[in-house]
């Protein structure tokens, strides 16, 4: 937990900017539900716990069934929550008072759980507007519907508050939201550097794992290992495959062969739960081959020209493009595709080889806010979402400012079924070179990721430390 008046800070520059949405005395309430535990398989035995993150940025209070209230009228904040009673003691042993915990963060109103129902019907009942972010798990959806009485489907979706009348996730309130969250706090990055060191050590134990012979599964429990030692755990489930052409990968229960890439794509959750999320790939033999190395170094290339690019006032969107631009001279090179650069990225050939965007928000979560709308995080108001497969699937396009933190992961892919399928739809528009990819369809995929901090004149990466990403230094630290 941070110190209190970082709650405390956040909160009044919510309210404020909240303040700009409706004249005072008509802005009304902003609704905060926290998680709950969730029961496995029955009530006793749950999924370990994790809190909703923007209830985490604004209250901080890391534990279950506990939901506030900001009036953004006169600022008034109350915290929802029971205390402990004698049949919780014997189990958990004593616990602080929700009052104490409240007052950690600043906030020295409290009540009981069951009392958020009464303070919103009373809001309801003398037209307040409700605002409330969309919600991702499906007890706060129930609880969301039964609060503002409408159907479940209807609370996800997200609307100016004028058009619901309080009773949908508010646009007004998403928005103030993401315009915070997008742009890093000093101490949210002292943060994202710690889960950046801490994913770097997970990817080391990885990379140093790598023997032909055993099961992946071995490697990705030395990993998860290194993580639930020092942190909360991974941040997403682990992809760690020889058959990196399929894009996540979550089965490892193959047996490491000779002379394959695997693809590692890995992050770590640290205990104040802020992410990280790296990619590497690594010659299972420890050498690259000849054709290996080429596709490889293609890849490096994009990755180092995308972090070059990366600066305040450049659109990622462009930076995408660019990196697709590279990617397909460079393949021309191989003779892979043919014709002219600048019609192919306009065609979006590049997709055909990397059938996901360049990179997405990090911060709380490794795909940072994407519950609250993926157009609305990751898009500026003047900017469209393309169409086409690769830039279509970019889920961070925005115009860079300072305190961004995005991924820089491009990929190429050579996926069987979706080269036949743009051959036998002619979709390349006379660009690709069938009968030579036809050398690749055993290949695989690679992918390299980096976070990446936007500064205030250009971008660093998280973490103390760079993992290796040239090949002659990814073969050197195999050795």
């Amino acid at each position: 937990m941070f110190t209190k008046e970082v709650y405390i800070a956040r909160r009044k520059t919510l309210v404020e900017k909240m303040g700009q949405c409706a004249p005072e005395g008509k802005r009304g309430i902003a609704l905060f539900v926290g998680n709950v535990e969730a029961a496995a398989q029955y009530k006793d035995n749950p999924y370990k716990f994790r809190q909703d993150s923007s209830w985490l940025y604004y209250f901080g209070i890391d534990e279950p069934r506990y939901a506030a209230i900001i009036d953004l009228d006169n600022g008034e904040e109350t915290i929802f929550a029971d205390d402990v009673e004698i049949g919780d003691i014997i189990w958990m042993g004593p616990q602080p008072s929700v009052a104490s915990k409240a007052a950690l963060v600043g906030i020295g109103k409290s009540a009981s759980y069951g009392s958020l129902n009464v303070a919103v019907t009373k809001a309801l009942a003398t037209g307040r507007n409700i605002h409330f972010l969309p919600p991702s798990r499906y007890y706060n959806t129930m609880k969301l519907a039964s609060l503002v009485g409408l159907p479940e489907e209807d609370v996800c979706k997200v609307a100016p508050i004028e058009e619901n009348g309080g009773r949908h996730a508010s646009e007004e309130l998403v928005k103030a939201v993401i315009s915070m969250r997008l742009v890093k706090e000093a101490c949210e990055i002292e943060q994202l550097d710690d889960a950046g060191a801490l994913g770097q050590e997970m990817h080391t134990v990885a990379r140093n794992s790598i023997k032909v012979g055993i099961i992946e599964q071995e490697i990705v429990g030395k990993m998860e290992a290194c993580v639930l030692a020092k942190g909360w755990g991974v941040s997403f489930p682990t992809i760690l495959t020889q058959h990196g052409e399929t894009l996540h990968n979550h089965l490892h229960d193959k047996v490491v062969e000779p002379g394959k890439l695997m693809v590692i794509d890995a992050g770590a959750e640290n205990n104040m739960h802020y992410a990280s999320d790296f990619t590497r790939t690594y010659p299972t033999s420890g050498k690259f081959t000849k054709k290996q190395r080429d596709i490889y170094q293609i890849v490096c290339d994009c990755n180092e020209l995308a972090f070059k690019l990366t600066k305040p006032g450049v659109a990622y969107r462009d930076i995408h493009l660019a990196v697709a631009r590279l990617m397909l001279e460079d393949l021309r090179s191989l003779d892979i595709v043919r014709g002219n650069l600048d019609n192919m990225v306009a065609e979006g050939i590049a997709g055909l080889f990397q059938p996901h965007g360049l990179g997405h928000n990090m911060g709380l979560d490794v795909h940072d806010m994407e519950d609250l709308g993926e157009n609305l995080v990751g898009y500026d108001p003047d900017q469209k979402r393309s169409t086409q497969l690769g830039l279509g699937s970019l889920r961070m396009a925005r115009k860079l400012v300072p305190g961004n933190v995005i991924t820089d992961e491009p990929g190429i892919y050579f996926i069987p079924a979706l080269i036949e399928k743009w051959k036998s739809e002619k979709l390349d528009k006379g660009f690709v070179n069938y009968h030579k990819l036809e050398e690749y369809y055993d290949f695989g995929g690679i992918r390299l990721e980096d976070d990446v901090l936007v500064t205030a004149d250009g971008a660093r990466r998280t973490g103390p430390n760079r993992l290796p990403i040239q090949p002659d230094d990814v073969e050197a630290a195999m050795a």
